[in-house]
């Protein structure tokens, strides 16, 4: 049985003031130039995106720059990207022109006896262009792990339970290779993040040949690791890549929780300690008082989706409806909680923030899209 103590967010740990907290919370770094662990005298910079010996592909960036480029057919056309304020980060948001130049085809217009194929052909006139014939509204290219399970089918399922509001609304996703699954210890844990970070240049560089308009990030640990710097260092990374805007899980919930207001927090997590300490630091850098967090420990990365809904949704009636409390947060986006969310927020009538569902929000608010949708938590309906 776990026990908590008065004034310490984490299962066990013993009662200390703020500073003594982090100091005591920081692991022991062998050497100058061992890997970071988001905590100790973090600084961008600190964190090694160089891909793994072999891995490297060519960067792919959006055009923002040409008036008229040359699409992936062959055919030049005007480039008429576009932009807006995202009224969620206040950050320039740029979307690319994916359809201008597209498709090149062609239809027969004379057959000859005995020939199965054409003898002419003409092209078809695509005038200003033609959007993707599903994604004609929105095309966003999400990044998970590739242990991950639960992204894809959160977001899907949102979507296609809403359909009539999000009509044109697709997602291409590209898995990072995860070859050390392994979570069990703290070093496990920050194994599993440099393996990530060998990784994440080829996983976007393959994600950008679907041309995709703006980039989710479907891993959530990363994004909150160092802290409110290490998550703008790791967006300000990804946009050097692609020249995409990026929604990440950690800002994701920093903008939801200012919607409601809410300061004062109770967290579950799959992670090891090392990663709740990661969130526990982003949280209280922008400005909240974690309470709690409960962080299950999986033992790995493919672990995480097997955890019963009704574990969570013992830990969080157990452990995490503290009186006071503004808000209760999931992170983890292998976790899957978005039913559970939207089901017991009602109940305990406190507002619960599934990453899933804030990662999707975040963008489709960023890029300009209202929808409301139903079943998917308050945040959703109500922002």
């Amino acid at each position: 049985a776990q026990v908590w103590l008065d004034s310490e967010p984490l299962w066990g740990q013993s009662a200390l003031l703020p500073a003594q907290f982090w100091a005591s919370t920081s692991m022991k770094r062998s050497a100058p130039d061992a890997a970071p662990d988001g905590i100790t005298d973090f600084k961008a910079g600190q964190r090694d995106f160089t891909p793994q010996a072999g891995a490297d592909t060519k960067a792919i960036k959006a055009d923002f720059d040409s008036k008229r480029r040359i699409y992936t057919n062959g055919v030049e056309a005007d480039n008429r990207w576009r932009s807006l304020t995202g009224p969620l980060s206040g950050e320039i948001v740029r979307i690319p022109d994916v359809d201008s130049g597209y498709p090149k085809s062609v239809y027969p217009t004379k057959w000859q006896e005995g020939n199965p194929l054409p003898v002419e052909v003409v092209p078809f006139d695509i005038g200003a262009g033609h959007p993707d014939a599903n994604e004609y509204r929105m095309k966003f290219g999400v990044v998970i792990p590739s242990t991950n399970t639960t992204v894809e089918y959160d977001f899907w399922n949102m979507v296609m339970s809403n359909k009539e509001v999000c009509k044109g609304i697709g997602f291409h996703m590209s898995g990072i290779l995860i070859d050390a699954p392994k979570l069990t210890t703290d070093e496990d844990m920050l194994k599993f993040l440099e393996m990530f970070r060998k990784q994440i240049y080829t996983t976007v560089d393959r994600l950008m040949t679907a041309e995709p308009q703006y980039i989710i990030m479907g891993m959530s640990l990363e994004t909150f690791f160092g802290g409110w710097e290490g998550n703008k260092e790791f967006k300000q990374t990804l946009t050097a890549r692609t020249g995409l805007n990026i929604a990440t899980g950690a800002e994701a919930c920093k903008a939801a929780l200012e919607c409601f207001k809410a300061k004062k927090i109770s967290i579950i997590t799959p992670y090891q300690d090392i990663g709740d300490k990661n969130v526990i630091k982003f949280f209280t850098e922008i400005g909240c008082e974690v309470v709690r967090i409960a962080g299950l420990k999986c033992g790995s990365a493919t672990d995480i989706a097997h955890v019963p809904e009704s574990w969570c949704e013992k830990v969080i009636r157990e452990n995490l409806v503290v009186d006071g409390i503004d808000c209760i947060v999931q992170c983890g986006t292998n976790l899957s909680m978005v039913s559970l969310a939207d089901r017991l927020e009602k109940e305990l009538n406190i507002p619960i923030i599934a990453i899933n569902v804030a990662c999707l929000w975040f963008g489709m608010r960023e890029v300009g899209i209202d929808a409301r949708l139903q079943g998917c938590t308050r945040l959703f309906r109500e922002f």
